[in-house]
């Protein structure tokens, strides 16, 4: 079954950005050549010289992410979404697309990730591993979206619903994507979740991926562009997107925030925290908490007294 390798290459202070957009978008898998600190993998494990030639002059300036598309996804609307994307991230990139056989990828995504502890509380297990655990299990296929919680930004707010669930709550995750953050909210006890985004691919994906893990009667996924779909207030709001789209969102917070609520802003690259703050004290949100990691940073916050 032939399916369409959607290849971005973008200047590496630029990779995390790029993958988060990707991965948003995916239908399919992802698979990212990322070669930076390749030297100091191998001197982990074996030594420098064993490394292949080809491998040695790979760039260590950009980097190449690979979006893997189904043969029956629309390649030329997910190409334009994605340079749309891009562009309204300030992202510079080169895009080609080629066709690739799906067990050329597939069988390489089951070799390299395994289950996932995050934070106190919860798990991310591949679909095809069993595992046995006392915290919540989140079941999910890299092939079909984001969400395996590795990224740092999904991290940051794994760990944060971690330590903010409590049981009962009513859940928004803007821009949801595969849907893990509403469905890791759910498995810890929240009442209701809802997710939006912008992409129908998504929507569908989040879907099946909250019907994967049994919770798709507590969770709406709804196409919308960012809170428009909101209805009501929430004790947590989740918005794991980019600084700029977090900008646009956060005047519209306050009002859709319950009393003693929780606005959980991430995906935000450390070099425009500061501007992220100043934005969101403006929108009338007062901070709790900064949480960072590897160049990202999570904002905690509730509505200004």
């Amino acid at each position: 079954m032939e399916w369409t390798d959607i290849q971005t290459t973008v200047p590496a202070r630029f990779a995390g950005t790029a993958e988060d957009i990707a991965t948003g978008i995916s239908g399919g898998g992802l698979y990212i050549e990322d070669y930076r600190d390749l030297e100091a993998q191998v001197e982990a494990i074996a030594h420098v010289d064993l490394i292949e030639q080809e491998l040695l002059e790979k760039p260590r300036d950009e980097v190449t992410i690979h979006l893997y598309l189904a043969p029956d996804e629309n390649a030329a609307e997910v190409v334009e979404l994605l340079k749309d994307r891009l562009a309204r991230a300030e992202v510079p990139y080169r895009m080609v697309c080629a066709g690739v056989k799906q067990e050329d990828w597939e069988s390489g995504w089951k070799a390299y990730y395994h289950a996932l502890e995050i934070g106190e509380r919860i798990a991310v297990v591949p679909s095809w591993e069993s595992y046995e655990t006392d915290r919540a299990v989140i079941t999910l296929d890299p092939g079909m979206a984001f969400g395996t919680g590795t990224h740092e930004t999904t991290a940051l707010c794994l760990e944060t619903l971690d330590g903010l669930i409590r049981g009962g709550e009513r859940v928004l995750d803007v821009g949801t994507g595969s849907g893990i953050l509403a469905i890791a909210a759910l498995k810890l006890g929240a009442a209701k979740a809802e997710g939006v985004d912008i992409d129908p691919m998504c929507v569908r994906t989040a879907g099946e991926n909250a019907a994967r893990n049994g919770v798709q009667k507590d969770f709406t996924v709804l196409i919308g562009d960012l809170s428009d779909k909101a209805s009501g207030q929430y004790d947590v709001i989740c918005a794991n997107i980019v600084a700029n789209a977090i900008l646009h969102l956060a005047p519209a917070v306050p009002a859709l925030l319950a009393e003693n609520g929780t606005f959980i802003a991430s995906g935000i690259i450390d070099t425009r925290k500061d501007e992220v703050l100043d934005g969101l004290a403006k929108a009338g949100l007062a901070v709790r908490a900064v949480r960072e990691k590897n160049g990202w940073a999570a904002i905690v916050c509730e509505k200004a007294r």
